[in-house]
């Protein structure tokens, strides 16, 4: 026998013992049997049936619990066994919350205990509300993009849609009376991290784990963020990788789109925002690694997670927009959909790994992807580079083409004519100013592009 998450032993009773009670109660549920060593050998306790009587009122007093206590024997040495439920409601030992994990005992504190807490009063740190901030201090432009694909999904009625903004956020769940929810900030105003910090996107290219090349930082509304970040590592850090079929070229990146796009999401949606560090996406020569702070639903594993499972969202307020977006499903099926996309795409599929609060995906590069470099290019990674025909040059043939157009359009006009997002416009006017192709004359707002060289033939 050997203690677990359901069994602790102590030779002697102690009060010190009601902290092990309020963990079990706090977690799984459990036994303390009083009256065995280390060992598991009982060596017996001395007045079992004074604690027999008393044990049930101290429960009942200091914890507020119920338990089935228990006098047994074995050797001619009595010892009690203390069986205690799991309860619904947070259970404290003269104000400390005690959880038991494992075969240990810890006390909650900080972000740790407004968890529990939440969760044990029915709530989600997504769904508290805000103080202090109203409908008209969030990004109108935000919510017109929510609109706009929710309108494509036509998983929100019309009616919703056509209602004003406040109206809007009291369909999709996002406010508590006259609050906003966190969600709300999170999703909708242009600076979330002023109210949650690490509410952003870092991405960075690594030649080897202690050089980096350059980084990003993806920060304003949650809801653009996981376009955003997939929109710079296909335009930025990524490259596309060539082979033929017969006369035909093809290109494809190390893993397929979709696939990338699911991760991205599932890191916005299901990340723990109550640790102040934003997500970070890593990319290297031969693979792409995301980290975001989170952990499993209480009482999975990681075979849960791999197999088939009900959706569970750690941030559900979050998790319902982007549904009604069309961005999610509700099935639970995000992790199988990743898999699927990498077999049919014949890459490799991503590794998972979950380690205390921390969620690594890493996406390794192929030897077909790598070899399919072809030999003279550009090493993977390197921005500012081009090659031949390349997804970067087809994006920029096409700013160059709305530059001949309308030589006084915008940035914001630009990423919505081309797709994009703001910073991919943003990078690729950087690289065609780089490269002497454009030139912008007058004011930043009211000036006008103009097509050097060889570009305006």
């Amino acid at each position: 026998m050997i203690e677990d998450q359901h069994t602790e032993w102590k030779s002697s009773w102690r009060d010190e013992c009601l902290k092990w009670l309020c963990g079990f109660a706090n977690a799984q549920g459990g036994v303390l049997e009083i009256g065995r060593d280390d060992n598991g050998k009982v060596v017996g306790v001395k007045d079992a049936r004074r604690l027999l009587e008393e044990l049930p009122n101290k429960l009942r007093d200091v914890l507020g619990i119920v338990a089935e206590i228990d006098l047994l024997e074995e050797g001619g040495k009595p010892y009690l066994r203390i069986a205690v439920e799991p309860y619904p409601v947070p259970i404290s030992y003269r104000g400390e919350y005690h959880y038991r994990s494992g075969s240990t005992k810890q006390v909650l504190k900080g972000a740790a205990l407004d968890r529990f807490l939440l969760r044990r009063t029915g709530r989600r740190w997504d769904g508290v509300p805000v103080p202090g901030v109203t409908t008209a201090d969030l990004d109108s432009a935000a919510l017109a993009r929510f609109r706009r694909r929710a309108a494509r999904s036509k998983r929100l009625e019309a009616e919703a849609l056509d209602d004003d903004d406040a109206a809007l956020l009291e369909k999709l769940r996002l406010t508590e009376g006259r609050y906003l929810k966190r969600a709300a900030v999170l999703l909708f105003h242009p600076e979330p991290e002023r109210f949650v910090t690490g509410a952003s996107v870092k991405i960075g290219y690594f030649a080897s784990e202690s050089d980096l090349r350059y980084h990003d930082q993806i920060a304003g509304d949650v809801f653009s963020q996981p376009g955003r970040a997939l929109d710079l590592l296909l335009t930025k850090y990524l490259k596309a990788g060539i082979s033929y079929e017969g006369i035909q070229r093809i290109e494809s990146y190390p893993m397929p789109e979709s696939a990338l796009r699911e991760v991205l999401l599932n890191a916005v949606i299901h990340r723990d925002y109550a640790v102040a560090a934003p997500i970070q996406i890593r990319v290297y020569a031969d693979r792409l690694l995301i980290w975001n702070p989170g952990e499993l639903p209480e009482g999975w594993s990681m075979e849960t997670l791999l197999g088939q499972h009900p959706s569970q969202p750690f941030n559900p307020d979050l998790a319902n927009t982007f549904f009604w977006a069309g961005d999610i499903e509700a099935w639970g099926r995000g992790i199988q959909r990743i898999l699927g996309a990498c077999r049919a795409a014949g890459t490799p599929e991503p590794r998972i790994r979950v380690e205390g609060r921390n969620v690594w995906v890493e996406f390794p590069f192929s030897e077909a992807y790598l070899d399919s470099l072809a030999s003279g290019e550009e090493p993977i990674g390197v921005p500012g580079q081009t090659t031949q025909e390349t997804t970067q040059e087809t994006t920029q043939e096409r700013i160059l083409a709305l530059l001949r157009e309308e030589p006084t359009v915008t940035r914001k006009a630009m990423a919505e004519r081309i797709g994009i997002t703001a910073d991919g416009i943003k990078y690729h006017l950087g690289q065609l100013r780089a490269a002497g192709r454009i030139r912008h004359i007058g004011p930043t707002k009211k000036g006008r592009w103009e097509i050097l060289g060889v570009a305006d033939e």
